[in-house]
């Protein structure tokens, strides 16, 4: 005598792993006695869900449920693809628009000319103006450590130059073989 198949249960079901990947539950997959609807062409209120779920197959829409952990859980009836399609391209915006700013590093040595200073300076001046932080160091090689306070002065210099675009966090500091200190910019100017 066979048996008949029993369905598959837990992870193995695909029903509940659709359920799983599903970012909000929708349908039959709400499971609560009452929901708040909430949207276009609804009369806002709380619906038993059996309700709701007529409303929007009257409508030939999803009930998506939006907020659940209010008390009763918020939906919604709209298209969910379409909802989904909004929402990623509303962050896709989001990231697009926020720009995060990186650190620009300018290098110098104890022995710098003034050429190669001003020349550093006016590519700090555009870095701070773009919006990125600048981090200036003073790289000291062999025996050149002996001469701290020519890149303590270099840094101090290089910060007078800054000054009309850009904020020194804080003072000159070594950092092993390295003497640094980072600007941020004044005013943040938008990129076009």
């Amino acid at each position: 005598m066979a048996f008949p198949p029993r369905p598959p249960r837990g992870n193995f079901n695909p029903r509940f792993r659709k359920e799983q990947q599903q970012e909000h539950r929708t349908n039959n997959m709400i499971r609560v006695p009452n929901v708040r609807l909430v949207g276009e062409n609804v009369t806002v209120g709380v619906y038993p869900v059996t309700e709701a779920l007529k409303m929007a197959q009257d409508q030939a829409l999803d009930l998506v449920e939006i907020s659940p952990n209010a008390d009763p859980p918020v939906c919604k009836i709209i298209d969910y693809n379409k909802f989904l399609y909004e929402k990623k391209r509303k962050e896709k915006e989001m990231k697009a628009k926020s720009k995060a700013s990186e650190v620009k590093e300018i290098r110098f040595t104890p022995n710098t000319d003034d050429h190669d200073f001003d020349f550093k300076a006016k590519h700090a001046e555009k870095f701070l103006k773009d919006g990125d932080k600048v981090k200036a160091y003073v790289q000291f090689k062999g025996r050149a450590i002996q001469f701290r306070e020519r890149g303590e002065l270099l840094l101090l210099k290089f910060a007078e130059r800054l000054n009309e675009v850009g904020v020194l966090e804080g003072m000159p500091k070594m950092e092993g073989k390295r003497m640094l200190a980072i600007w941020a910019p004044k005013s943040q100017k938008k990129k076009s």
